[in-house]
C-alpha cells in the first residue's frame, strides 16, 4: 500500500513514528494509502529547518518573492485538472467542484503577485524639528497553519499564499483525510522558485498540532475547522504568546422575502444546501421563508429540484451534482440527525438516509435531505451537520427571521434574497454576522477583500486573505528618527560649545 511521508526541505520524505492513519476513496470505501503522523521530534525538527530557511526568504526583495507567487500561480494553472483530481479522490467532490476548491485558493496567490504595495510602510516628514517617524511591515518568521479536510487546495493556499508572501517560513499541517493536494502543491511551489526549507508540509493528528501549539519558534497559527477545535488551538496558542486566527462552525441562514424570485431563491438553496455534499462552512442549511405563502411557494419549488439532483463518485460523468461525505461516521452522524429532526416533529418531505450507489455499494454516500417545521429547539437546528440537509423554520415576519440569526450561536455567512433595497440595505446593517449575501447564496468574498465570520464562527482579530492577512502574518516596527548637523554645514575646526 503507498505510504504518504511528509514536504521537509524541499523533497517528499518517510515518516519515522510507525504511526499511519489511512486515507480513504469515499466513493468506494476502500483505503487507497496510508499518511504517516508526525511525532513532536519531527514536528519539531521541520519547525527548526524552516527557521534556518527564513532570513534568507525574508531578505529577498518583496518583488522577487512576488514573481515566485506569479509562477506558482501559472502552474497550479497548469495543472488544474490534475490537482481538482487529487481533491475529488480523496474528499469526493465532482471534478467540477474540485476545479473550484483549486480556484479559489489560486485567486489568492493571484492577489499575492500585489504583495509588495500590502507590505509599503508609512512615513512622515518633519513630525517634530528635524525628526522623521516611519513604519515597516517586518515577517513574523516561522508561521503554522492547520487546514480541514473539506477543502483540500483552497485553504491551505489561503494561507501559504499571504504567509510566504509576507517573507515568512510556514509549516503546514494539512488533514490527514486528504494529504495528497497540499504535498502536490509544496512540490509547484519549490518548481516556482520557492527555496527548500520555506515551506513544510507535516502530517499528523492532534499530537502535531500539539506540538505546533506548544512550539516556541512558531509565531502565529491559522487554523480552519470545527468551532470546539478552533477554541481549542486559538485559547493554546494564545497562552503560548502567539498570534492566532481560528475559524470554526456555522449555521447559514437565508431569508426568503414574499417578494423574493422564488425560482431563483429555491435555485439558490439548492446549490448552496447540497453543492459539495454539505460539507462547506458556507454552505446554507436553513432556509426562512418569511410568511406561510412564501413558505409554501419556496417548498413547492424546492422538492422537484431536489428530487432530480444526482448523487455519485466523481468518476460518474459531469451529471453528478454532488458524491459522497468524507467517511462512514461523517455519514452515520448525519443520518442520525436527521433522525433526531423526524423523532423532535420536524416533517421531513425529502429522506436521503441509506442511500445505495450500484458498483459503489462501500462509499460513504447519503442523498439529500428537506426538512420542515423546524424550531430552534430541534437537534438538526442547534448543530451544525455538515451534510446534505437543508432545513426550513418559518418565520411570520422579517423581525422574526432576522431574530433567528442575531440570536443563533454562529456568525459565518447568511443571506437574503428579496426585490425590496430598503429591506436587504436594512438586513445587511443589522445582521451580526461577517459575511452577507443580498440575492447570493454564498457571500464569499473575493480574494482582495477578507473572509472571516463572528461569533462562534471565528476566534482572532484579524480574517483570511486579502489585506487582514498581511497584517496578520507581519509585525510593525515604528521608528523615530533625528539627525543632527553633519557635513552639510561644512567643516568645523573648533570644539563646539554644548547645548
Amino acid at each position: 500500500m503507498k505510504e504518504i511521508g511528509h514536504w521537509i526541505d524541499g523533497k517528499m520524505v518517510a515518516g519515522t513514528s510507525g504511526r499511519f492513519a489511512e486515507v480513504m476513496n469515499p466513493a468506494t470505501g476502500e483505503v487507497r494509502a496510508k499518511v504517516a503522523l508526525a511525532t513532536k521530534a519531527e514536528l519539531d525538527a521541520a519547525v527548526a529547518a524552516a527557521e534556518r530557511a527564513q532570513p534568507g526568504w525574508a531578505a529577498t526583495n518583496p518583488q522577487r518573492r512576488a514573481r515566485v507567487m506569479m509562477k506558482f500561480a501559472d502552474l497550479i494553472n497548469t495543472h488544474m485538472d490534475e490537482l481538482a483530481e487529487l481533491v475529488s479522490v480523496e474528499h469526493g467532490k465532482v471534478l467540477a467542484d474540485g476545479r473550484g476548491d483549486v480556484q479559489r485558493g489560486l485567486e489568492v496567490i493571484e492577489v499575492c503577485m500585489g504583495a509588495p504595495a500590502m507590505l509599503k510602510g508609512e512615513y512622515t516628514d518633519g513630525a517634530g524639528p528635524g525628526i522623521d517617524i516611519y513604519a515597516m511591515r517586518q515577517p513574523l518568521g516561522v508561521v503554522a497553519g492547520i487546514t480541514p479536510f473539506n477543502f483540500p487546495a483552497m485553504i491551505p493556499l489561503w494561507k501559504m499564499g499571504p504567509a510566504l508572501s509576507a517573507g515568512n517560513a510556514m509549516v503546514l499541517k494539512p488533514s490527514e483525510r486528504c494529504p495528497s493536494t497540499a504535498l502536490r502543491l509544496a512540490e509547484l511551489a519549490k518548481e516556482a522558485g520557492l527555496p527548500d526549507g520555506v515551506l513544510q508540509v507535516v502530517n499528523g493528528d492532534k499530537d502535531a498540532v500539539d506540538a505546533i501549539l506548544d512550539n516556541e519558534t512558531i509565531q502565529a497559527v491559522g487554523f480552519v475547522g470545527s468551532t470546539p477545535i478552533a477554541q481549542y488551538i486559538y485559547g493554546r496558542a494564545c497562552a503560548n504568546g502567539k498570534r492566532a486566527q481560528c475559524f470554526g462552525g456555522a449555521k447559514n441562514h437565508m431569508l426568503i422575502m414574499p417578494d423574493a424570485d422564488m425560482d431563483k431563491a429555491a435555485d439558490a438553496l439548492v446549490g448552496a444546501g447540497y453543492g459539495a455534499a454539505g460539507e462547506r462552512c458556507m454552505a446554507i442549511s436553513v432556509a426562512v421563508p418569511v410568511g406561510k405563502g412564501t413558505a409554501e411557494a419556496l417548498i413547492s419549488r424546492l422538492i422537484p429540484k431536489i428530487e432530480k439532483l444526482k448523487v455519485g463518485p466523481y468518476t460518474g460523468g459531469a451529471d453528478v451534482d454532488f458524491g459522497p461525505v468524507i467517511t462512514a461516521q461523517a455519514r452515520d452522524r448525519i443520518e442520525g440527525l436527521i433522525a433526531s429532526g423526524v423523532e423532535q416533529g420536524a416533517q421531513l418531505l425529502i429522506d436521503g438516509r441509506g442511500l445505495k450507489i450500484q458498483g459503489y455499494e462501500g462509499g460513504f454516500y447519503t442523498g439529500p435531505s428537506l426538512f420542515d417545521h423546524v424550531t430552534p429547539e430541534m437537534e438538526i437546528y442547534k448543530q451544525e451537520i455538515f451534510g446534505p440537509v437543508l432545513s426550513v423554520v418559518r418565520a411570520e415576519t422579517y423581525e422574526e427571521a432576522l431574530k433567528l440569526v442575531i440570536d443563533n450561536d454562529y456568525g459565518n455567512g447568511t443571506a437574503i434574497f428579496t426585490a425590496d433595497g430598503d429591506t436587504a440595505r436594512d438586513f445587511a446593517s443589522r445582521v451580526n454576522v461577517g459575511m452577507v449575501g443580498i440575492n447570493f447564496p454564498i457571500p464569499v468574498p473575493l480574494s482582495y477583500y477578507s473572509f472571516g465570520g463572528w461569533k462562534k464562527s471565528a476566534f482572532g482579530d484579524l480574517n483570511q486573505y486579502g489585506p487582514d492577512a498581511f497584517r496578520f502574518y507581519t509585525k510593525t516596527k515604528t521608528v523615530t528618527a533625528r539627525w543632527f548637523s553633519g557635513i552639510k554645514d561644512g567643516v568645523a575646526l573648533n570644539f563646539k560649545a554644548l547645548d
